[in-house]
């Protein structure tokens, strides 16, 4: 399920404050801040984006 454009440009990083990009795949639908030295991927759960620093995906 894909989020909503106009949802997608009011949303950011909480950590570095950085625009979100929606990368979803089937399996594992998550939002990656675009941001240069930050990279978190937050999860989407029942189309509902978890934006807790803790909850996201370090980058690799």
């Amino acid at each position: 399920m894909a989020l909503e454009a106009g949802l997608l440009e009011i949303l950011a990083c909480p950590a570095c404050h950085s625009p979100l990009d929606d990368r979803s795949a089937a399996d594992s639908p998550e939002l990656v801040c675009t941001g240069d030295g930050c990279g978190l991927a937050y999860p989407v759960r029942d189309g509902i984006p978890v934006l807790l620093v803790d909850e996201a995906r370090r980058p690799a």
